[in-house]
């Protein structure tokens, strides 16, 4: 029996899309569990310096997703906008139909990691939302409702609670595998 992996993610996380799309060509998305966070609150809780402030850590990134990209035949391009706020993205995710969560993820990831487009933009949103046929109006209302601003931050304790301390994250039978680079571990794990 085949265990379900917790796949701990934040969509401007380079190395997220990519675990994301290894999943996708492996055909075991139904095996993992998308658990939003908010990476920027993570690293603050394990007071993590993120790649994006360390000029030598983000040029190593860049140069280090593309080779993953390329070894993989994953279509990729480096953000421009690289970082922005993922915040309502994140907290999206949270409120949208379990059947149109596939969908959303899929077309944030692509649209940030494969098009080079700044999802924080509102008419990016826009688009997103209406390929995912989702009210604009219920999405602007429902993602600054107190309760789903406490959820998002829940989520992200939770995960540092576990030690989890940076996307993509993988859990399964109360083991961490960090990066996209063991995914195939966490995988080999839910067989146990």
């Amino acid at each position: 029996m085949t265990r379900s992996i917790d796949f701990y993610f934040d969509f401007i996380s380079p190395y997220s899309y990519l675990a994301h799309k290894k999943i996708i060509n492996l055909n075991l998305r139904n095996i993992f569990n998308y658990k939003a966070i908010l990476l920027g609150g993570l690293h603050n809780l394990a007071e993590v310096t993120p790649p994006a402030f360390n000029e030598r850590k983000m040029k190593n990134m860049k140069e280090d997703c593309n080779l993953i990209a390329k070894k993989n035949k994953i279509s990729f391009k480096w953000n421009e906008k690289f970082p922005i706020n993922s915040l309502y993205l994140m907290r999206g995710f949270l409120i949208i139909d379990d059947n149109k969560k596939s969908t959303f993820i899929d077309l944030c990831f692509d649209a940030y990691w494969k098009d080079n487009l700044d999802i924080s933009t509102e008419k990016n949103i826009q688009k997103i939302l209406t390929d995912c046929e989702i009210d604009h109006a219920f999405f602007k209302k429902e993602i600054k409702e107190q309760r789903i601003k406490d959820k998002l931050k829940d989520l992200t304790g939770e995960a540092f609670n576990l030690d989890v301390f940076g996307a993509p994250t993988f859990l399964v039978n109360n083991k961490l595998f960090w990066g996209q680079d063991r995914l195939e571990y966490a995988i080999d794990e839910s067989k146990n």
